[in-house]
């Protein structure tokens, strides 16, 4: 079964600073149908004027995946971390027991464009730690690269859940498949472009609930990236 999350259907605010989509329920936006799928709980889309961003505030029991899609954002926490996201890496917060931090556009002209993505850990109360890798294009151009998973496989960054993040970056025309195991399940998210899975066509900003599937194909309808999370 293949629910499609349409991306004009995701909840949306624009404060000026920032423009955001939820994919879930975040915020002011509350959807009971959409509060989180498996122990994926957030996924957001922002777009983050120049020079702004979010100042300190806290977190606690979560795993926190950012990436950017263009521009810079810059990281600090209570952990004595600052650092630069760009694009082609993926940073991952692991908020524990409790951690502060601020996002911030880096530049002082340039919009920057991120997703953020949040996991409910499998253990509450862990000690909070941060790291942050580039995953170059040639090593996701299409294929599927893991870019988080709970034993940092391949060089991936580690998350405290049952859950495995993949990078593609794909090519017009070009198809990737992927086995799913019983009693697991998938999310797909569009970030750039058009592609179709089974047949069924997402385009920038759609994802897709997988279950009861044991294996499907991603199709690039246009050059795209995409994310893809196989979940307990």
């Amino acid at each position: 079964m293949i629910n499609p999350r349409k991306a004009r259907q995701r909840g949306h605010a624009n404060y000026g600073w920032l423009d955001t989509f939820h994919t879930f329920s975040f915020g002011t936006y509350q959807d009971p149908n959409f509060n989180n799928f498996r122990n994926l709980r957030v996924i957001n889309e922002d777009f983050v004027s120049a020079g702004e961003g979010f100042g300190m505030h806290p977190h606690r029991d979560m795993e926190i995946v950012t990436y950017v899609l263009s521009g810079a954002l810059k990281h600090q926490d209570s952990m004595g971390n600052g650092q630069v996201l760009r694009p082609g890496e993926f940073q991952r917060m692991t908020a524990g027991t409790g951690i502060t931090h601020s996002e911030f556009n880096d530049s002082q002209t340039d919009p920057v464009h991120l997703y953020q993505v949040w996991l409910v850990p499998q253990e509450k109360d862990l000690p909070p730690s941060y790291e942050q890798k580039p995953f170059p294009q040639a090593e996701r151009l299409n294929q599927l690269r893991l870019v988080a998973s709970p034993d940092a496989q391949q060089g991936s960054l580690l998350i405290h859940q049952d859950a495995r993040i993949y990078l593609a970056t794909l090519e017009q025309g070009r198809t990737l498949s992927m086995d799913i195991a019983k009693g697991r399940h998938a999310w797909l998210q569009v970030m750039q472009g058009s592609v179709s899975v089974n047949r069924i066509a997402l385009d920038t900003g759609d994802g897709a609930a997988i279950s009861d599937e044991s294996y499907f194909e991603i199709s690039a309808l246009s050059n795209a990236e995409i994310l893809l999370f196989d979940l307990a």
